[in-house]
């Protein structure tokens, strides 16, 4: 039986075709199920999902009113269940770190966002959104399936772990971004939607800001993050 999603569950959804995909090829073993919309049959994607649930013995249903039940969203055609998972970041590569992210969209955004521009290590900061989130997962088209992630109480809990470079991206930071490189292994951090991070950040590393016209008081988070990640990818080649 469908149940809406819940943070206490230890199982999430994968909706939609391409997000379904991601999750077969980057984590099969964690799918359980899958489910297949009676419209979708000519749907691009779904020969794949079936082939490789075929190949990895996952269970496939067509099911329409499940994908209806767990998705806000119209011609949706596929649907995964599965398990949820722990992760860990890389010691040794470049890290996002956000600080209580409270979007799931953006999140997914983010996600995203990360794996085009070369980065595979999210950090999240206490009380931050659910990476499981389905929203999240929708908004990401799949990508964290590819990532590493990992929960860390404060971040001066992420900093016992790793002795990565800090760059904080700030609205008032000290340095503009483009006019110098970054030295890795780094960690670029970022504050939440609604309040960026606290001051006491520019203690802690090297303050960025990026240049904009003045005509808004900041870039959107999810924004912020990929302008950020393009320079650094250009800077670092």
């Amino acid at each position: 039986m469908a149940k809406n999603y819940k943070k206490d569950f230890s199982y999430s959804y994968a909706i939609g075709v391409f997000p379904v995909i991601e999750l077969l090829r980057n984590k099969p073993d964690k799918a359980t199920r899958v489910y297949i919309h009676p419209k979708g049959e000519r749907s691009a994607g779904i020969k794949e999902i079936l082939d490789i649930c075929g190949k990895e013995n996952i269970p496939v249903e067509e099911n329409g009113r499940f994908i209806e039940k767990v998705s806000s969203s119209e011609n949706v055609y596929a649907a995964a269940v599965f398990n949820k998972y722990e992760s860990r970041l890389n010691l040794e590569a470049n890290h996002v770190v956000l600080v209580n992210p409270s979007d799931p969209g953006n999140l997914g955004t983010i996600c995203r966002t990360m794996l085009g521009f070369g980065f595979s290590d999210l950090g999240i900061i206490k009380p931050g959104t659910d990476i499981f989130n389905p929203k999240t997962i929708r908004a990401s088209m799949g990508a964290i399936f590819q990532l590493n992630f990992q929960y860390f109480s404060s971040f001066e809990d992420y900093r016992k772990n790793f002795s990565q470079n800090v760059y904080v991206f700030m609205t008032d930071g000290k340095e503009t971004l483009g006019r110098f490189s970054f030295k890795k292994p780094y960690v670029f951090v970022f504050g939440n939607e609604g309040e960026g991070l606290d001051q006491k950040f520019k203690k802690i590393g090297e303050s960025i800001r990026i240049p904009q016209s003045g005509k808004v008081d900041s870039l959107n988070l999810s924004a912020a993050v990929a302008v950020s990640l393009y320079e650094a990818m250009k800077t670092n080649k």
